[in-house]
């Protein structure tokens, strides 16, 4: 009898977030799919977000998965393809209802910089930059986009 009966908060959960599937060379390797879920993440089914809400919330968890892994001397940045635009030292993150992101930050050389992209054309390429000043802590703004999930107010 391969047939289980789930509670109502079960299925819940599984229309909130479809499954995670991750392959890599190092069986011991955590990634996405061994993270915890922010409350603001699994409480609201994917039929009720918009695609620019739920594309942003899977990169954040992406996000601070991959600065986990960055020593004190980086802090994360996006790379471009197909442009001269070069890398976006990541300082924040948004969504625009109901199909846009947009990244926020600076270039290698401090210029401010800001991305606005459609879901549909989403790719983020993740890179370590050296952190720019030598004095402070490196910024690690994955921490504190999946703090702003785990409010459960997106």
């Amino acid at each position: 009898m391969g047939d289980q009966i789930k509670t109502a908060a079960e299925a819940h959960e599984t229309s909130a977030l479809p499954r995670v599937h991750e392959v890599h060379n190092d069986p011991a390797a955590k990634n996405a799919k061994d993270q915890p879920v922010p409350k603001g993440v699994s409480g609201k089914p994917v039929e009720k977000k918009s695609p620019a809400q739920w594309a942003y919330e899977r990169t954040v968890l992406y996000l601070k998965k991959f600065e986990e892994g960055l020593d004190d001397d980086h802090e994360i940045a996006m790379g471009f393809a197909g442009t001269d635009a070069g890398v976006l030292k990541i300082e924040g993150m948004g969504f625009f209802d109901p199909d846009v992101v947009t990244f926020y930050g600076a270039d290698a050389a401090g210029v401010k910089m800001q991305l606005v992209q459609h879901v549909s054309q989403l790719n983020v390429v993740f890179r370590a930059l050296p952190k720019t000043v030598e004095a402070e802590a490196p910024n690690r703004i994955g921490f504190k986009l999946l703090a702003d999930l785990d409010r459960d107010e997106v």
